[in-house]
């Protein structure tokens, strides 16, 4: 096996991490007591000023003084309770949490509230506290990258994007916390549901301007990873810019084009004639009429302020595209959607042998920056030639998928009841949320959850029996998991190892104890790294028990998670054709693997999408065809709502969509 194929492993989620440190300084942090006094006895003297502060962000945490913290603690408490704030509820607080003793007593809150020189002020105590409190963080921050730095990571791209969201987390002053309770987000949304029946609009998203796609789903949503797949030379590139250009125009919001196959001038050339209803070919030329130089000159007055943003880097990776629209939300003040042309184009920044996986990986990335953003990423996907090979080539979600497929007699694991279940039998039964075996990051075996199971219609298959006598049938493009990392049916070679379930965590043929050692690769990788192991001839698997003295000895996080995992290394012995075959996948949340047979394979693309979304021109494909200048889009999957046909008219000397007639 190849060492690139090891760096594939790497840049997943099976791969080592390194700790990280922090350095403090031997000076005093940045503080203002003066500032945390007269706010405490502001505080004390008025029950406005506690709100006031509160809704201007004021935690316990940006006090320096730790009594300061407890007095604030319990102000905030007495406040949350509908009580009176004063000195003498205040105090009584405190003595009830064995506190008071340790602020200095009641006297205490006493000289507090006579030394506050102005209630009035006290906004601006609050924000000399705030501000203490970031200077304090941001020295936290920089000794934290600093350390992460010394420590040479072997990814620095990585590195610096980890530095980045450091210092942006200390910009927006906040601190990341995913977990909410039930109580604070009802009123939210409440407001939100009270907001849209006042409007009386069905759009709740951010609306594209194509009315049957708004009206499906409800606008673009925030947070949302919204696929749109095509062939060549269908209309991707101009029902991408189209969205774009009318989110800038409605929203007034900035949106954020990223382009991996044109270049600013094509852009803004397409841009230019569809707004102007100027032919494209006129453009290209420079062979204009006097009525195309009025359009463009109008056309250019309605545009020119429009805070759309265009970026032609054809090496774009998703850390470059999320330093790039945290830049630009922060410097804005918001941001309304992110497009990139095209999904297939984009690098991972990694060192990753197989395409569909980097792939995958990048649509995963995407999803978890559309959150971190609250913005919607519109993400166009150029399909695979398999859907030309049908009579219908109205594309489908099979041909987005390119993570490979397997035959329906394939056997999952439920996890609740350990019992098998078949991939035919999930689709037939149209099963959702059915708990399956899967494998986290530390090669433990845990619950995942299936969420959609399906046919990926015919495929070419192949038939991998193993050593222990296991065996399944796969399509040549589905990964499975190796010592090295993910690992295509197309790229393996008898003698190879694959991670199966080890005895107990599986009813369905469990291997044996006999298979219980780990690929004599791993001493390349002890060699590699320079560990301080005494290294043997380097032909033999080691034993669980032996790499686990080697893990103690060298301290080494991977070594470690290998000796103590939940998987075996099953070797293969034979790889037979069985010409095309119907197969079927699965979405598996939230680690994007299940055990089948036995053995730890990777699921499909879509996972990460919200919507997935087709567009099909019949033209393209029928020269006579009747419906020409009209065009589908088909919603495909919809997490939160209906799929369906949105119907649109394509103008193709503007290379433009619009609204096709209602009733057609």
């Amino acid at each position: 096996m190849t060492d690139s194929r090891r760096d594939s492993a790497n840049s997943r989620d099976f791969g080592r991490e390194r700790p990280s440190g922090r350095s403090t300084a031997g000076r005093v942090p940045p503080h203002n007591l003066s500032a945390e006094e007269s706010l405490l006895g502001a505080l004390l003297l008025s029950r406005e000023v506690v709100g006031q502060v509160a809704e201007l962000g004021l935690n316990v945490e940006h006090f320096y003084k730790p009594s300061h913290q407890h007095i604030y603690a319990a102000i905030r408490g007495l406040m949350a309770t509908g009580q009176p704030v004063d000195v003498v509820t205040v105090a009584d607080d405190l003595r009830r949490n064995g506190l008071l003793d340790e602020i200095g007593g009641a006297q205490a809150l006493l000289e507090l509230q006579n030394a506050t020189p102005a209630i009035s002020n006290a906004s601006r105590y609050s924000k000399i506290v705030q501000d203490t409190a970031v200077l304090r963080r941001l020295i936290g921050v920089a000794g934290e990258i600093t350390e992460l730095a010394y420590l040479e990571p072997d990814d620095v791209t990585k590195a610096l994007d980890e530095a980045e969201t450091k210092v942006f987390e200390v910009a927006e002053d906040r601190v990341v916390d995913s977990t909410r309770p039930l109580s604070d987000l009802l009123p939210v949304a409440m407001d939100k549901l009270q907001e849209t029946f006042e409007r009386g609009d069905i759009i709740t998203g951010i609306a594209t301007g194509l009315n049957d796609l708004d009206e499906l789903l409800s606008g673009l949503q925030p947070s949302s990873l919204n696929i749109v797949g095509a062939r060549p030379s269908v209309g991707k590139t101009a029902l991408g810019l189209g969205i774009a250009a009318h989110v800038a125009k409605t929203t007034h919001k900035p949106v954020l084009v990223f382009s991996l196959e044109m270049g600013h001038a094509e852009l803004t050339q397409r841009i230019l004639s569809s707004e102007a209803e100027v032919e494209s070919q006129k453009l290209r030329s420079g062979r204009l009429a006097e009525a195309d130089w009025t359009k463009i000159g109008r056309a250019i007055n309605r545009i020119d302020s429009v805070p759309l943003y265009l970026d032609d880097n054809p090496r774009v990776t998703v850390i470059e595209i999320r330093a790039k629209a945290r830049r630009l939300k922060s410097r804005h003040g918001g941001l309304a959607l992110i497009m990139i042309d095209y999904l297939q184009l984009m690098s991972s920044g990694g060192n990753v042998e197989n395409r569909q996986l980097e792939v995958s990986e990048i649509s995963r990335g995407l999803k978890v920056l559309a959150r971190e953003l609250d913005v919607p990423i519109l993400a166009l996907s150029q399909l695979s030639r398999n859907l030309e090979t049908r009579a219908d080539k109205r594309p489908m979600l099979a041909d987005l998928r390119e993570s490979g497929c397997l035959t329906a007699d394939t056997q999952l694991v439920r996890a609740d009841t350990n019992q098998p279940v078949t991939l035919g039998e999930l689709v037939a039964q149209g099963a959702t949320d059915v708990p399956v075996w899967s494998l986290d990051e530390h090669y433990r075996l845990v619950e995942g959850t299936v969420t959609n199971a399906f046919s990926s219609g015919v495929k070419d298959v192949f038939r991998l029996r193993f050593a222990s006598g296991r065996v399944i049938e796969a399509s040549g493009n589905h990964p499975f998991l190796s010592l090295d990392g993910w690992v295509r049916v197309e790229s393996l070679a008898i003698g190879d190892r694959l991670a199966a379930a080890s005895a107990g965590a599986s009813d369905v043929n469990p291997v044996a104890d006999a298979f219980d050692a780990v690929p004599r690769d791993v001493w390349r990788y002890i060699a590699e790294k320079e560990l301080p192991v005494a290294l043997p001839s380097m032909i033999s698997p080691i034993s669980r028990e032996r790499l686990g003295r080697v893990a103690a000895a060298t301290n080494d996080q991977w070594l470690e998670d290998l000796a103590s995992s939940d998987v075996l290394w099953d070797r293969l012995v034979e790889i037979e054709p069985l010409g095309p075959t119907e197969v079927f996948d699965a979405t598996v949340e939230p680690h994007h693997n299940f055990v089948a047979n036995g053995l730890v394979a990777h699921n499909s693309l879509e996972q990460d999408a919200d919507v997935v979304m087709f567009l099909y021109r019949d033209e393209v494909y029928n020269r006579d065809s009747p419906d020409k200048a009209s065009a589908e889009l088909i919603i495909a999957k919809h997490r939160s709502g209906p799929t369906g046909l949105a119907r649109l008219v394509f103008r193709s000397q503007y290379a433009k969509f619009g609204n096709a007639a209602r009733g057609v």
